[in-house]
């Protein structure tokens, strides 16, 4: 008689079937200014869905997903009529809580990440650390206002909304670059890049990659 597979019950797998397990979210969330629900897989294929009622961010996140391979899906409406930016920061804010709450206890994850990635004229560099600790290093001078309807101060708005909800410091750096819509493109994708690279599991990894034995802040 053939013989059942011995299951494997070290904490290296138990870690990796914990966060296989939990790596998916989905967030809602609604004020007076906007609702916003959004639906993520960390181990996707980079398919996406946006529709945020604010076509340039929609472009920028259908990016960020494909690059950093991530299944995101993002449905938001929000007071358009006063001006983009508390629909923008919300989807900011909701986008963070989905990473925080697909990531679990963090338990296995590389933690860190880091992506420079070209455009054209532009290149930007991303490095991410999801330690828990919120932090943004916004290192992105644009000296033009608006890409077509979108207001360019917008980007770090969004980047601080993101990085306060995951948890995690983000430090984002333009190294090069004038166009403005190549410059925030280039953001994105980077950005894509260094988070698949931090919230991808390592087997070698045991719980949490620190030496507190926690990722929690």
């Amino acid at each position: 008689m053939k013989r059942a597979n011995k299951v494997d019950f070290s904490p290296a797998s138990a870690s990796l079937s914990r966060a296989a397990a939990t790596r998916e979210a989905q967030i809602e969330r609604k004020t007076r200014e906007t609702e916003v629900a959004v639906a993520l897989k960390l181990d996707g294929a980079g398919a996406a869905q946006i529709k945020s009622g604010v076509p340039f961010l929609d472009h920028m996140l259908e990016s960020f997903a494909r690059h950093g391979f991530f299944d995101l899906q993002v449905r938001a409406t929000g007071d358009l009529h006063i001006d983009d930016h508390h629909t923008v920061e919300d989807v900011g804010i909701v986008l963070g809580r989905a990473f925080r709450e697909a990531l679990g206890d963090r338990a296995g994850i590389r933690r860190f990440g880091e992506a420079t990635i070209p455009l054209d004229d532009a290149l930007c560099r991303a490095v991410v650390d999801i330690s828990g600790r919120s932090y943004l290093a916004f290192e992105v001078a644009i000296t033009q206002e608006r890409v077509g309807n979108f207001q360019t101060a917008l980007l770090g708005d969004f980047m601080k909304a993101l990085a306060d909800n995951v948890g995690m410091n983000l430090h984002l750096h333009l190294l090069s670059g004038r166009n403005p819509h190549h410059i925030i493109e280039a953001c994105f994708k980077a950005l894509g890049r260094a988070m698949d690279q931090a919230t991808t599991v390592e087997p070698r990894v045991v719980g949490a990659l620190s030496t507190k034995g926690t990722l929690s802040g």
